[in-house]
């Protein structure tokens, strides 16, 4: 049994949502505001980002890991990336992970192992991310996009993407946040 942080301590630090609206619908999320009252009366209005649950994919075979390269719109600039996406509706995590890969990638795993989840940014987010291993890979070399989705896939040594980690042209930090989960119980 994994040990528990919080304890009968910690519930004043809990707060009671009051109401929820939505002021803004977008295509990627809706942001809400709640209004929040915290176990000593004091109360405010308070934004979340409501998203769909996130997977990441990290597709490992020999020494590499199959990243992927596209453009980010907030940070203006190209990223490389594990392969990954927005949860649909229904849709088990497992499945998504599996469909994200093959998609982004062409690749089919298989064996998918989930290495966790977490909430991108508990502070203004929702969802959640879950993170898959994909191994036992066959690489089909034929990717399905999404109409407005640009990929380029390479396979990189694992060792390097480590390192490269956190630079320019690794921004994203749910990457790293993927890849701490791999190291955990993988060496590099």
């Amino acid at each position: 049994m994994s040990k528990s942080y919080f304890d009968e301590n910690d519930e004043k630090l809990k707060w009671q949502e009051k109401s929820s609206k939505v002021i803004l619908s977008t295509r990627v999320f809706d942001v809400t505001e709640k209004y929040s009252v915290a176990s000593d009366g004091t109360s405010g209005s308070y934004i979340v980002n409501e998203a769909p649950n996130w997977v990441i994919v990290i597709p490992s075979y020999e020494d590499k890991f199959l990243m992927v390269k596209q453009w980010r719109h907030g940070e203006g600039k190209l990223s490389v990336e594990f392969p990954g996406g927005v949860i649909e509706k229904d849709e088990a995590p497992e499945k998504a992970a599996a469909r994200e890969l093959k998609e982004e990638t062409g690749a089919i795993a298989g064996k998918l192992t989930l290495l966790g989840s977490y909430n991108p940014n508990p502070a203004l987010f929702s969802n959640k991310n879950y993170v898959f291993l994909a191994e036992d890979l066959q690489l089909t070399g034929v990717q399905n996009l999404d109409k407005d989705e640009f990929v380029n896939c390479m396979a990189l040594d694992k060792k390097e993407v480590l390192s490269k980690m956190g630079t320019p042209e690794f921004p994203h930090a749910l990457m790293a946040s993927a890849l701490c989960l791999y190291l955990k119980d993988h060496k590099i």
